[in-house]
């Protein structure tokens, strides 16, 4: 069986293509399975800083391969949390969140339907112009089960949510940025989100893994929660070898070398 993701590491960056393009990256079963084997296997690589996800081909991802799905679909249990708090279909969205490292999405062509819920699990997206998106389940008499919901509701307001949902109409990219899914617009998404996660590659590791926690805790803490977090986490960097080389570096006007 052809693999469905492909990894490149160079430069702390981990590039992450989703590989089944004659199919526009349309999710079966096994590519389900691939791309929660693929985040457990980021979570354990050292000295990966960043991670860049896009997908093969025409488009990001056409969501569920319903006619795979039909076939081999009771494969799928979404009644067990073999994932933390998540099943199998939400880990390949909710998973990206709960990487140690930013995450950047790279999207073009299509992310409809569970390929928009997957690059909604992303730190940072950026999208090609043109680009389609929708939350696409009610059209086939669903609901969006894979993380969406809960990672959407820190991107857009929630009468946007509810009439996207009921609705399954497509949006393009401007619409997009416009309601907050999209970071940032671009003609070549992959180009820039490699740049970008070089960029945030080069900062000291153990402070911007410490910025991930805090923007995932903030989702839910009340403000002590976050103010106390804050707190903890800076005292957990201070003076540290890494952060000492950040005010080195900068004060000597080189880059810095960090260790993970």
């Amino acid at each position: 069986m052809n693999a469905r993701v492909s990894i490149t590491v160079a430069d702390h960056v981990a590039d992450v293509r989703l590989t089944r393009p004659d199919k526009m990256n349309a999710i079966d079963l096994p590519m389900f399975e691939e791309i929660a084997a693929t985040i457990a296997q980021l979570g354990d690589m050292p000295g990966v800083r960043a991670v860049v996800l896009s997908g093969e081909g025409r488009g990001f991802c056409a969501g569920l391969d319903m006619m795979s799905m039909a076939d081999g679909g009771a494969g799928l249990d979404v009644a067990t949390r073999s994932h933390g708090i998540a099943n199998l279909v939400q880990q390949v969205a909710w998973g990206w969140r709960t990487l140690p490292m930013p995450v950047i999405a790279a999207v073009h062509g299509v992310a409809l339907g569970g390929g928009f819920q997957i690059l909604s699990g992303a730190d940072i997206r950026i999208a090609a112009p043109a680009t389609r998106f929708a939350i696409r389940e009610t059209y086939w008499g669903l609901v969006p089960d894979m993380a969406g919901v809960a990672l959407w509701r820190g991107l857009a307001r929630d009468d946007v949510l509810r009439e996207l949902t009921y609705t399954a109409r497509e949006f393009e990219t401007e619409e997009a940025l416009r309601l907050g899914f999209v970071t940032h617009v671009s003609d070549d998404p992959h180009r820039v989100a490699l740049a970008l996660a070089v960029q945030i590659a080069g900062r000291n590791p153990e402070a911007i893994r410490a910025s991930k926690r805090l923007f995932n805790l903030a989702m839910d803490a009340d403000a002590a929660t976050i103010l106390q977090a804050e707190s903890d986490e800076q005292v957990a960097i201070l003076r540290r070898p890494n952060q000492i080389e950040a005010v080195m570096a900068n004060m000597q006007k080189r880059p810095p070398v960090f260790t993970d």
